[in-house]
């Protein structure tokens, strides 16, 4: 009888992860939009697209690399990463573990010390990266687009997640990168697994104006509350492989 007890306790457990997961993707955030899909379509036009890219455990933002972007992120050019230079399309943002993301650029990285940190409680970082053309149709690549003003507002929230020298600046940290191509800089708040990236990154575009689901600790859960609670005027379905 005790083990049949415990064998049920320990069912309700994942039974229960499941549900808060799954009610967390389908309750809207913010629960309701003044205006309506009509409104929403007529705030949209002539708006910025921006990219959202997943991996299975983590979420970035891609900004395109129009003048105006180049502008605000120019200090990376301090950090030997110039965003103006030839061939870049793309200015890819992600937040996350200062441990975990610096030291894992592959799974192959993987190490239990990092992993131990960020399931707990970590500093945090911003990792920047230039990119060229992206696939907006590839699986791994989710089409958002914002009116101007969501955008500038996403700017916005994007540069407050920096931590800040006394001139103001955002601090790089030294000898941390994957390559040729990217840097980690100083992070404002701290990571945990239930407040991770991918929370981040719905933060970021709520923000902006878009509905996301109230937790979404999973990019695969963050890009299915996309879908359910924007339409496709935002959440862009373009054709290809992405949408057969």
């Amino acid at each position: 009888m005790r083990l049949k007890r415990l064998l049920c306790g320990l069912g309700i457990v994942p039974a229960a992860i499941l549900f808060i997961l799954g009610l967390g993707t389908l309750l809207p955030r913010p629960a309701w939009t003044a205006g309506g899909p009509a409104s929403a379509a007529a705030a949209h036009a002539g708006g910025r697209m921006i990219l959202i890219l997943s991996s299975d455990i983590h979420s970035d933002i891609a900004l395109p690399a129009d003048p105006d972007v180049l502008s605000r992120f120019g200090f990376m050019a301090e950090a030997g990463l110039d965003p103006a230079q030839p061939g870049v399309a793309w200015i890819v943002a992600g937040w996350g573990s200062r441990s975990f993301y610096i030291a894992t650029p592959t799974w192959s990285d993987l190490k239990p010390g990092p992993l131990a940190r960020a399931l707990t409680l970590d500093r945090s970082v911003m990792h920047m990266e230039l990119a060229g053309d992206i696939d907006p149709v590839h699986p791994s690549v989710q089409p958002v687009l914002l009116s101007g003003a969501g955008f500038e507002t996403l700017i916005a929230g994007i540069e407050a997640s920096f931590a800040r020298d006394g001139a103001g600046r955002p601090v790089p940290i030294a000898g941390a990168s994957y390559g040729e191509f990217d840097a980690f800089y100083e992070g404002i708040g701290h990571f945990n697994a239930l407040a991770g990236c991918n929370v981040w990154t719905s933060r970021m575009l709520r923000m902006a104006g878009v509905s996301t689901g109230w937790w979404t600790p999973l990019p695969q859960l963050l890009e299915f509350s996309l879908r359910l609670h924007n339409g496709d005027d935002v959440v862009l379905q373009l054709p290809g492989e992405r949408w057969p």
